[in-house]
């Protein structure tokens, strides 16, 4: 139809006259939520924004040589639609690697994310039963979990190739931890967080300050913030100046599964990393201060997911 706006002539033409493969290939541009918003729209648009030509756009590029890696069979995605595959992942977690790693997408961004379990990371003495010993854990993701049983000097490391990640994301990584209820001497340790490209020396590393507490409940938590509030002004000095170079302090957050995390550090994914497949991201929680005996401390693994603004 041709109407006059003034001088300028405009041609309105009705979307659901286009065909549905047209369509599919416009909703692939956007985004799974704009995908399914649409599908209200009318018929057409429900078909098209139901399509495998829509959700294969919004799937990882390398997902069939992921799911390859699963350690279940591979006959629980075959007759899936790409949409019901896109929905389940974000759902469901999938095993990788023989048990060492936990791929999903991200709930609210559908980016990719991994959890490195224990067996991954790279722990100082990790294979010394006099300073830390391996067990089964039900509550845990992974079948197994390490519980440190005496140490002076702490130090876990993982790592993760950029090939593996969502381009043009900024990421997170957290280590994953509980405390036994006889832990001891981990409340106090400042430890320098390092989270690097390769040697760590690149422009997206960064260090901070991470304070661990095994308090068991809330009144415990706050009695060792009270406690900590001395250490913490005596601190502040410092603090600041290393978070004016982009370092800061982080603490223990409570997670919904049970678990605690703290946070090592951000990175960005650019597209050439992305395609990068030698490239890696190197995480490290590592004790610089202290020396005093500890442990009690309950390591599930890391997990590296889209950064939320």
């Amino acid at each position: 139809m041709l109407t006059k706006m003034g001088s300028e002539e405009a041609i309105l033409f009705d979307l659901n006259s286009l065909p549905e493969g047209c369509i599919s290939t416009i909703l692939s541009l956007t985004s799974p939520i704009d995908a399914c918003k649409s599908s209200v729209v009318s018929s057409t648009f429900r078909m098209a924004s139901d399509s495998d030509v829509v959700w294969e756009r919004f799937l990882p590029s390398d997902y069939k040589q992921i799911l390859l890696r699963s350690v279940y069979s591979t006959h629980n995605f075959e007759f899936l639609t790409k949409k019901e595959l896109y929905l389940r992942l974000r759902r469901e977690p999938v095993m990788l690697d023989n048990g060492t790693k936990i791929f999903s997408l991200d709930k609210s961004t559908g980016k990719i994310q991994y959890m490195l379990g224990a067996r991954e990371l790279s722990i100082a003495d990790g294979n010394n039963p006099l300073c830390w010993s391996w067990k089964l854990a039900p509550e845990s993701r992974f079948s197994e979990v390490i519980t440190l049983r005496s140490i002076t000097n702490l130090k876990i490391r993982g790592k993760i190739k950029t090939s593996m990640l969502s381009p043009e994301t900024t990421y997170a990584a957290y280590l994953i931890i509980k405390f036994e209820e006889w832990a001891y001497g981990l409340d106090s340790i400042p430890s320098e967080l390092l989270l690097g490209e390769n040697d760590g020396n690149s422009s997206t590393s960064n260090k901070g300050i991470a304070y661990l507490s095994h308090a068991n409940d809330k009144k415990k938590q706050l009695m060792q913030q009270l406690f900590f509030a001395n250490r913490m002004q005596m601190m502040r000095s410092k603090v600041v100046m290393e978070e004016d170079q982009g370092k800061g302090t982080r603490v223990l957050r409570d997670r919904n599964d049970g678990w605690m995390e703290i946070e090592l550090g951000e990175f960005y994914i650019s597209r050439d990393e992305k395609n990068d497949h030698d490239k890696e991201v190197k995480m490290s929680l590592m004790e610089v201060k202290g020396g005093q005996l500890k442990g009690g401390l309950i390591v599930q693994g890391i997990e590296v997911r889209p950064k939320l603004r």
